[in-house]
């Protein structure tokens, strides 16, 4: 893959449901290695990874703030550049329709959002019990785990290793029940603008997605008229399963913005 010269920017890479920094794995580095003279940037959400000691919030906007917060401590001023999967697309949208000069551009993976998709699109019927047993059940963090693997990879079904890391993951930082409830309950009642807030955005989906139905993605980005990528054979944890696809379509698309030789729909 080549890389690409661009003047210092900060990329923001914000995940999604109860996961943490820890969970992007390698794809950060990779992300880094492609972007020369570029930061790169994991940010934890209230109640996730080292943050598990603080409430989640109940509202995707009290997110976005946190995030920005954390970011001017951090000494990182905008405009931002942000990857964000699932509920973290959420905020990335919500921090791009409240401070629009503050995201440069966005990849939105794997999301679903109001108004364009409806519940039973948004979070899959076949998911609705193994979700309400990890939240209200008395799994092991292995158990807990491994059902989310099922949930969310294609690629790395069976991976015990990964299995076992993500679990020592929250026994070391568990995510308690209450803020779990918050932040579902936040991605749940979070509603998209009509309106494209973003100059420059591009969604990524995958068309196994087994948690999220892909034609969310499909209908955020017809409404949004957006450039959308699909990828055959991932799992919902897009990044996870071919972190490779997604930096080199995500470098190629912010190159072509930089360059000035393709430009988002006005």
């Amino acid at each position: 893959m080549s890389v690409i010269t661009t003047p210092s920017q900060t990329w923001v890479l914000l995940r999604g449901l109860t996961r943490e920094r820890r969970h992007w794995g390698a794809f950060p580095g990779a992300l880094a290695a492609a972007l020369a003279d570029s930061r790169v940037i994991e940010v934890d959400l209230p109640g996730n990874g080292e943050l598990n000691g603080e409430p989640s919030p109940w509202n995707i906007d009290a997110m976005v703030e946190h995030c920005r917060q954390a970011l001017r401590q951090s000494a990182l001023p905008p405009p931002y550049r942000v990857v964000a999967m699932s509920m973290g697309a959420m905020a990335a949208t919500a921090w791009a329709a409240r401070h629009p000069a503050e995201i440069a551009a966005a990849v939105l993976i794997n999301t679903s959002m109001r108004p364009f998709s409806p519940l039973h699109q948004r979070l899959l019927p076949r998911n609705y019990g193994p979700m309400l047993r990890l939240f209200l059940g008395n799994s092991t963090p292995t158990e807990i785990e491994e059902a989310v693997l099922r949930m969310t990879s294609r690629r790395h079904q069976g991976d015990t290793a990964l299995r076992d890391a993500w679990a020592a993951y929250r026994r070391e930082r568990p995510v308690s029940r209450i803020n779990a409830l918050a932040q579902l309950c936040a991605a749940a009642r979070f509603r998209a603008p009509v309106e494209r807030p973003f100059k420059h955005v591009m969604v990524m989906t995958s068309k196994l997605d087994a948690l999220v139905d892909t034609h969310c993605s499909i209908a955020l980005a017809a409404s949004w008229q957006c450039m959308l990528l699909s990828h055959g054979f991932a799992g919902h944890d897009l990044p996870l399963d071919d972190p490779e696809w997604v930096v080199q379509n995500a470098v190629a698309w912010v190159s072509s913005i930089t360059s000035g030789n393709v430009t988002s729909p006005a």
